[in-house]
């Protein structure tokens, strides 16, 4: 099933599923790869050149079978950010270089630690993007531009809605891409049998660019060139050498390869989940979207990554193999060459209205719920990641989300039970430790033997525990010394303890 060019293929009439599959998900892509490019702070076009390598190239060597790939609203914030700080030109070579990066990682067998990154932290990465995206793209609804960050955006977002209101400037836009928003939404919801293959993006996109065009609405469109290779910019050799020596550029490149690797290899493991055919070859799949990241670098378009909404897409249209993605990528380029035209009548303010629509289904609310049943802990690691994202950027939020998951990490292995009971007779006490003793515990330990009474023989009960760090150690070392200006004594079989230790201690009396 994984190889489409043989007899049994064709027999099999999986050909014709294939087919009709591509062209659901290209009717999927095509709006979203401009409206990724638009948000992204780039010409359509690079979308479209994205779109085209996760088709044609990707599609050929994936380890997803039914994944598909091109660009993704997840790293369009990502994209603004370094084009606006460094630049159109640096957008290539650090996109070249974080294929690279993900090559070597597919190569070197390391994709599966990129799974490793919590649920909650990815759940919070999307739903941070998902509002990052709203509060930019309800700018561009309006034709207007939108700030660096998220917050600048909220802020300034009131001023440019009234200004549409009271004095009409980005209203017909707004009345667009609202309009986009509510044709998207309804024909999702309402799901017609006999029409259910076409996405309400696209039922969108065409219904509102037909009245733009019938009522010649002033309004800015979609910039597309009649030549589609006219917009590639190869960069040199010394923009590539120049990412290595550059600090940001280079944090940034680790950062394209750590986001989109996250979001393909999640992406894939959700989409195995939707059919029943073979499954994701992770290592393969990390190093195919390196050689498509590593091309688009080359041909200066955006990043890509395997995008969960085109790929559910091809697995509901009925997709067998990956000649549904190629095929798809084969229409994105017929498209762009014969009809650029077309796309030029496409207004802003409707692919806007799409990503809109987008970035508030990536803020998944029902998440809450989901995470709640692994504890409050889980769901604190998923608001705080979100808030983060929003209040700064992408890296840092994210980071935030790792330190708190590393955090509760700690805490969770290291909770230790103390129990206090008497042992044999008035002046005996036995205290029992369960579990693992670490620095985080030695507060409570440092009460318990501090209350108790003078006079005490205590009896240190190691039975049940599993660890005890070099913290720990010490203060039971201390409190033994100490024990005799109390009159009391500390009872404990240290070569045992020491065999819970990290390292061979020293015993001490």
């Amino acid at each position: 099933m994984n190889k489409p060019a043989n007899k049994g293929y064709f027999a099999q009439g999986l050909f014709g599923r294939d087919l009709l599959a591509s062209v659901v998900v290209f009717l999927v892509a095509l709006p979203l790869c401009m409206g990724v490019a638009i948000a992204s702070g780039m010409p359509p076009a690079s979308g479209l050149i994205t779109g085209i390598i996760g088709g044609l190239v990707v599609g050929v060597i994936a380890g997803s079978p039914l994944q598909v790939s091109g660009p993704a609203a997840g790293m369009a914030v990502l994209v603004f950010e370094l084009v606006r700080q460094h630049g159109v030109a640096a957008l290539g070579p650090v996109v070249l270089v974080a294929g690279a990066i993900q090559l070597v990682a597919g190569l070197c067998r390391v994709g599966v630690w990129f799974r490793m990154t919590s649920p909650a932290v990815v759940a919070g990465m999307l739903s941070g993007i998902g509002i990052l995206i709203v509060a930019s793209q309800s700018h561009v609804l309006m034709d207007a531009t939108p700030a660096a960050r998220g917050l600048e955006n909220f802020a300034a977002l009131p001023a440019v809605l009234w200004r549409a209101l009271s004095e009409g400037v980005g209203l017909t836009a707004l009345l667009i891409g609202l309009a986009t928003i509510a044709i998207t939404a309804v024909w999702n919801k309402l799901r017609l049998r006999n029409l259910r293959f076409l996405p309400g993006a696209l039922v969108g996109a065409v219904t509102v660019t037909l009245v733009a065009q019938w009522l010649a609405l002033d309004v800015k469109k979609v910039d597309v060139p009649s030549n589609l290779f006219s917009t590639i910019n190869l960069p040199g050799v010394s923009d590539i050498l120049g990412v290595f020596v550059s600090a940001p550029l280079l944090l940034a490149a680790i950062t394209f390869a750590f986001v989109a690797s996250a979001e393909t290899l999640l992406s894939a493991a959700a989409v195995d989940r939707m059919h029943q055919g073979p499954r994701t070859q992770y290592e393969r799949e990390l190093g195919a979207q390196g050689i498509g990241n590593m091309l688009c670098g080359l041909l200066g378009a955006l990043p890509m990554t395997g995008v969960i909404v085109r790929s559910a897409a091809n697995v509901q249209a009925g997709g067998m193999t990956r000649m549904s993605a190629i095929l798809h990528g084969g229409w994105l380029l017929v498209f762009a060459m014969l009809l650029p035209w077309l796309l030029r009548m496409t207004p802003v303010a409707c692919l806007a209205g799409i990503l809109v629509y987008t970035g508030i289904k990536m803020v998944d609310v029902g998440q809450l719920k989901k995470l709640a049943v692994y504890g409050r802990g889980t769901v604190l690691i998923f608001v705080v990641t979100t808030l983060a994202i929003v209040a700064t950027d992408l890296l840092t939020g994210v980071i935030v989300g790792f330190v708190l998951s590393l955090l509760r990490l700690a805490v969770q292995s290291s909770r230790l039970k103390l129990d206090v009971q008497e042992h044999g007779g008035p002046g005996k006490l036995r205290l029992s430790l369960v579990g693992s003793a670490t620095f985080l515990g030695v507060p409570s330990m440092a009460r318990t033997l501090e209350s108790v009474p003078p006079n005490t023989e205590l009896h240190l009960d190691v039975a049940r525990l599993t660890h005890v760090d070099h913290a720990c150690l010490e203060l039971l070392r201390d409190w033994g010394r100490n024990a005799a200006t109390h009159g009391s004594q500390l009872v404990v079989d240290w070569q045992e303890l020491d065999r819970r230790t990290e390292g061979p201690a020293k015993a001490a009396a």
